[in-house]
């Protein structure tokens, strides 16, 4: 599936808060009147002389189909301070917004019409991103005359502190260490979430009194008399005393297409390389979208002349596992929509999907939820506490799941970019947009401590927009780098007010099409090892900052698919599994 969404720009206003009468316009070249993009980042952006609202420039935003043409600027903002950011704006579907924030769109301005959001920064915040943008396939649109009404930046108030790290963990306590801020502080806040759990003097903290085998995220920020400051980046762990699932350290991770052929052909589960770590099965199916009765179908003699028996098949399965490999059903697929919305699906759902893991004697289960599966009723505005049924009773059937088949249960998931990182700038309970985006935060925070690896597909992606504020564009490394780093470090969900928490590092991987017939967004070895450089070991990043620190602990690459590497001569197995291998 191609995802498609929205984009944002947002101004902010000054509310009680004691200013002049005229407040201070706190944006670099609000008007574009040094004839110039001169503060602006922009993404297929110019300046124009007409139309214009006022004076000579104006911003044109030649918007195409696969880019929609945001300018932004980051401005030092206040922590706890309200402001309000306006624009003058004119074509169709046109966004103003603020990073993280709110936002506000008109979907058609035949003459320059002004849009206006209000925004309150949080308490450690010290800049804001505004942006303007336009819409997928729309013609160009027209801004001018921006205005971000508020005060500037507090001064003195210190940097903030490096990326905690995980320095020890017990069974109900994880310790952090971090490095200090550059300025002269007083303390430091130790959060989770938007909670102070410890304030220290000095760079090292313990939290205490944690359930056995439960993740945490923890973020530091650093405090003096002027005020605190931004807070680090996050940094996820997990308490000891976890049962293993058996894993490698970095796996293999392929999608074996069991239940047909397609162009690259059938693949006999006898016949896939020992070098392939998990084997996901694809795929079961409902037997329609509301029923949750999931179907496993092997590939009919008919389109796989060469299939083998089920009985061979389930020899096949038994060896792999034998061989210290693990065999999961996936279920969805880009044809295979799931729509949980009552409980008789939910348990239908478990009842179906126990049956074919039974059957065959399987490992886990990987939900690979695409199309419109999940979704976001209005209002549902809380990934952490979700109220949509097709989310809630997702979240209920894996959770049965797990408790049926326990520890060693495998459980992964292949969302795409636009479910997962894309809500970043919108979340589809929140939005007008598309009501699908960012839905896979629920379920995964639901699921993080049951969670084994979450491997989001790299590919058939829009530009998505990462913490450093820019737009990535698959098919290099730098792409990979910057959406792995946002589910490491994890992010301000939207408009929301809410912060979705980094996973472990053991928990994430990323997807990519095994070959270019495989799918949008192959990207050549050389291009997918720089980045896992970047990620592992800091090395070769290209000028990205990673602010969810290193990742030792990568648990490794999925591809679409195993039988795609086969038409390919095994290119992706014979180039990332050497590399993987030789990983610490």
């Amino acid at each position: 599936m191609r995802a498609r969404w929205l984009a944002v720009v947002v101004g902010v206003l000054l509310v009680g808060v004691t200013v002049p009468a005229q407040a201070a316009n706190i944006l670099s070249n609000p008007g574009f009147e040094t004839g110039s993009l001169s503060g602006w980042n922009c993404s297929g952006g110019s300046v124009v002389s007409t139309p214009v609202r006022t004076g000579g420039y104006a911003l044109n935003g030649a918007v195409t189909s696969s880019d929609y043409a945001q300018c932004s600027q980051t401005v030092s903002v206040q922590p706890n301070t309200a402001y309000t950011l306006s624009g003058w704006v004119r074509g169709s579907y046109v966004y103003l917004g603020v990073a993280g924030g709110v936002s506000t769109w008109t979907p058609s301005a035949t003459s320059f019409t002004e849009l206006s959001v209000t925004f309150t920064t949080g308490a450690s915040q010290t800049s804001a991103q505004i942006y303007v943008h336009g819409w997928y396939g729309q013609p160009a649109y027209q801004a001018d005359d921006f205005t971000l009404d508020g005060p500037g930046g507090t001064p003195g108030a210190p940097s903030a502190p490096g990326t905690p790290t995980v320095t020890s963990t017990t069974t109900s306590s994880i310790a952090l260490s971090w490095p200090a801020s550059t300025d002269t502080v007083t303390g430091y806040r130790v959060y989770e979430g938007a909670s102070v759990v410890q304030t220290v003097t000095g760079t090292t903290a313990t939290a205490s009194g944690l359930a056995t085998c439960s993740s945490h995220s923890y973020s530091v920020a650093a405090y003096n008399s002027a005020g605190e400051s931004a807070k680090s980046a996050a940094v996820a762990g997990r308490t000891a005393g976890c049962t293993s699932t058996g894993l490698v350290k970095h796996a293999l991770i392929g999608y074996l297409h069991a239940s047909f052929a397609n162009g690259s052909g059938y693949v006999r589960m006898g016949d896939v390389p020992d070098q392939w770590d998990i084997i996901n099965l694809a795929f079961g199916e409902p037997t329609s979208v509301t029923s949750g009765d999931i179907r496993f179908n092997r590939c009919p003699a008919s389109e796989c002349p060469n299939v083998e028996s089920d009985a061979d098949f389930a020899a096949a399965v038994e060896a792999k596992q034998a061989a210290g490999k693990k065999v999961l059903i996936s279920i969805g697929g880009a044809n295979g929509q799931v729509q949980l919305t009552t409980t008789a699906a939910r348990d239908a759902f478990v009842s179906s999907v126990s049956a074919i893991i039974d059957r065959y004697g399987l490992d886990g289960l990987d939900i690979d939820f695409e199309g419109h599966s999940l979704y976001l009723n209005a209002g549902d505005t809380d990934f952490r506490n979700p109220t949509t049924p097709v989310i809630v009773n997702l979240i209920s059937a894996l959770k049965t799941l797990k408790a049926k088949y326990g520890a060693n249960f495998v459980l992964s998931m292949a969302p795409e970019t636009f479910f997962v990182q894309v809500g970043y700038q919108f979340y589809g309970g929140s939005s007008g947009g598309d009501n699908r985006t960012g839905s896979y935060l629920p379920v995964i925070h639901a699921l993080r401590d049951s969670l084994t690896v979450l491997h989001v597909q790299d590919y058939n992606s829009g530009p998505v927009m990462g913490l450093d504020n820019q737009y990535h564009t698959m098919g290099g490394a730098d792409f990979h780098i910057a959406m792995t780093d946002m589910v490491k470090a994890g992010f301000p969900v939207a408009n929301t007010g809410q912060t979705f928490p980094g996973l472990r590092d053991d928990q994430i991987g990323f997807g990519l099409p095994a070959a270019v017939s495989a799918g949008n967004g192959y990207t050549a070895p050389a291009a997918v090892h720089e980045a896992l450089d970047c990620l592992v070991k800091g090395q070769n990043c290209g000028g990205y900052s990673l602010r969810g620190g290193t990742s030792p602990g990568f648990r490794g690459l999925m591809t679409w698919s195993i039988n795609w590497d086969h038409y390919y001569n095994w290119e992706f197995q014979n180039s990332h599994a050497p590399y993987l291998d030789a990983l610490p």
